[in-house]
């Protein structure tokens, strides 16, 4: 099982954040993400938002520090990216 995620870099809700995510399958995502601790609702359609404090922790369970750009090329050659549909009004 590896895991990849990028550096607290993306600023939200008073913090930072990173993406954890998976370029086997969701399911080997979600398993890792229990084991973390992180809740369901820090899903977001194909990777985890992970705040900057259980970073290090993501790291010690296993997951790989790769650049935010190699994070999403890995989800995408894997088929595993889901982009966002834009909001309509």
């Amino acid at each position: 099982m590896v895991l990849y995620i990028d550096p607290p870099n993306w600023p939200g809700h008073g913090r930072m954040w990173s993406h954890l995510v998976s370029d086997v399958s969701f399911e080997e995502l979600h398993a890792f993400a229990a084991r973390l601790g992180m809740p369901s609702k820090a899903f977001d359609g194909d990777h985890y938002d992970v705040p900057e404090g259980t970073y290090a922790a993501a790291v010690r369970l296993g997951a790989v520090e790769v650049s935010s750009k190699e994070l999403v090329s890995r989800m995408t050659g894997a088929g595993l990216r889901r982009r966002k549909r834009p909001l309509t009004g």
